[in-house]
Formats: structure tokens, sequence, C-alpha cells
């Protein structure tokens, strides 16, 4: 089943300290101050922060859901073609560009607590 809005934030408030905010007029997320994903203006796109070897990876094994744009290029986001995935394919994406984000105590943290 294709992500919406509500299963969107569903999957990042899940994660420790991530908040909710409007960045260019859309839905985005932050953990603390940092921005780490935000809904594209046409609502079925979502940018979403991942380093550039496992977004050119993504793109490269599932074109149909990840890609990127011009805008995009020298930036460390995946795009995500939201009514082309799942939550059972997204959430473990959106926990590793979080991971990625997090200070370490707060991995740290998110690991002990299983």
């Amino acid at each position: 089943m294709a992500v919406d809005t509500a299963k969107l934030k569903q999957i990042f408030l899940a994660l420790p300290e991530v908040r909710e905010g409007i960045t260019h007029g859309t839905l985005s997320f932050y953990l603390g101050k940092t921005f780490f994903g935000r809904m594209q203006e046409d609502g079925t796109t979502f940018a979403l922060k991942m380093d550039f070897d496992d977004r050119d990876m993504l793109i490269a094994m599932e074109p149909e859901i990840f890609f990127t744009n011009d805008h995009f290029s020298g930036y460390a986001y995946v795009l995500v073609r939201l009514p082309a995935i799942d939550a059972e394919r997204l959430s473990p994406l959106v926990e590793k560009s979080w991971r990625q984000t997090a200070p370490k105590r707060l991995v740290q943290a998110f690991n002990a607590d299983g």
C-alpha cells in the first residue's frame, strides 16, 4: 500500500526527538534543528536525507521508486515516489536517515532501548 501523509508522519514521528515542521510550504521533518526530509510541492514525492553512496545504490536498484533531479543532484538526498513504496520498505530507510543525522548519544540510547 502506498505511503500517504498520515503514514509518513507515523514513520518519522516514531523516532526519538523528530519533530514535524513546514518548509517552503510543505510538510518536513527535523531532528533537533537539522532538516532531514521534506514533501515536495507535487504532494507525491518526498526528499529523504541519504548519503550519496546509499542514494546512488537505491536509484540504481529501484529507479521506479527512487530518483534525483537537477536540484538535488549535488545534495545528499534521494527523492522517493510515495505512491510506489509501502511503509515496510520506507521505514528502514527513514531510520537509516535518522541514524545518519542523529548525534551519537541519541543513537546509542535508541539502540539500548531495543
